[in-house]
């Protein structure tokens, strides 16, 4: 009973952390939504998958969210139909390379400030290479879940129906704002007309911009579908943390490779955010080796339970199943390089 309330109260921690941030991530997607004009934002962005990997890898530094919050967004962000090289550079790497996770692991490891540099390298080469790799794939669609694939189709026949009729529609309405209905129908969004709109982006363009029924109604949908599967992953990250034996893990941290080996799987089972990870792993510090405490903080901000139930909301299972497993390769022998090198 007592191991029982120990779980509960553990996935109650990890959920109280992580909901601000999934809740963020979700107020940053509506905003994209309603501000963010698709035909814009696609002409700034590089068509060169490498560029668009490291566009995408670098976006996190601006929008300053963990891997709770990454999904909304990057989820968003492809309905808008930019690169899916983008997409993914910024789902693996926002997590990590954002000045809040950047000052916390500083602040965490200031006598060791190769891993804060490490893990920010470390994180830009996995996010670029695994972009780089779907950018292969030219249908996006083929990706992506059949309701997010069916969003992105019906935006692709309305983009084309509005061109051929000589663009007449209203730009708001161009920009992908669809969302699915009870009934599994795309309903466009009524945004307002932008003809008595001030082509001056001040203050005011933005107020008369707003629309808060697009705003509330886009977050109730992505929190009541984002927020069960993050309910359900940290639930199960709470019972894998309190039912596998301390000391077993313990053990295991001897040797290069398999320390390097138990960390990053601890970072997967435990789902500890981003933003305070580093200090979890400064626990370990005497037990493991820098390069396994290196691969628990690259591999957990890309690859835990919370973010893997979160990930199925937007892609095939065997596409984030091909995710975890290049990544995790990827991360594996930087790391053991690492620790060759350094030695």
């Amino acid at each position: 009973m007592n191991q029982l309330s120990n779980t509960f109260t553990l996935f109650l921690s990890l959920l109280v952390e992580a909901f601000p941030f999934l809740l963020m991530g979700v107020i940053l997607s509506s905003l994209i939504l309603i501000f963010i004009d698709e035909a814009s934002l696609v002409q700034s962005l590089p068509k060169n998958p490498i560029l668009g990997a490291l566009v995408g890898s670098v976006i996190g530094f601006l929008f300053p969210v963990c891997e709770c919050g990454n999904v909304p967004v990057a989820r968003r962000l492809l309905l808008q139909r930019i690169p899916i090289s983008v997409a993914i550079g910024f789902l693996l790497a926002a997590p990590t390379i954002n000045p809040i996770v950047i000052w916390s692991t500083w602040v965490a490891f200031r006598d060791q400030p190769q891993i804060v540099w490490l893990r920010i390298l470390f994180s830009l080469i996995v996010a670029i290479i695994v972009s780089c790799i779907f950018s292969v794939q030219s249908d996006v669609k083929v990706l992506l879940q059949p309701t997010l694939a069916k969003q992105l189709k019906y935006y692709s026949k309305e983009v084309n129906s509005s061109s051929s009729s000589g663009g007449n529609d209203s730009p708001l309405l161009q920009s992908g704002t669809f969302l699915l209905s009870s009934a599994g129908q795309a309903v466009p969004f009524q945004a307002v007309a932008t003809e008595s709109v001030p082509q001056t982006k001040n203050l005011r363009y933005f107020l008369n911009k707003f629309d808060l029924k697009v705003f509330l109604d886009n977050m109730t949908q992505e929190l009541r579908e984002l927020g069960g599967i993050l309910v359900l992953g940290s639930a199960f990250a709470a019972s894998i943390q309190m039912f596998t034996p301390r000391e077993v893990i313990l053990g295991l941290g001897q040797s290069p490779v398999t320390s390097i080996f138990v960390m990053m799987l601890l970072a997967g089972l435990i789902s500890i955010c981003s933003t305070v990870d580093a200090f979890f792993a400064l626990s370990f510090a005497s037990t493991f080796t820098t390069s396994s405490l290196l691969a628990f903080l690259v591999f957990g901000p890309m690859i835990d339970l919370k973010s893997v139930g979160l990930m199925l909301s937007v892609f095939k299972p065997r596409i984030v199943f091909y995710l975890f497993l290049i990544a995790a390769q990827l991360i594996f022998i930087l790391t053991l390089a690492s620790y060759y090198l350094s030695s």
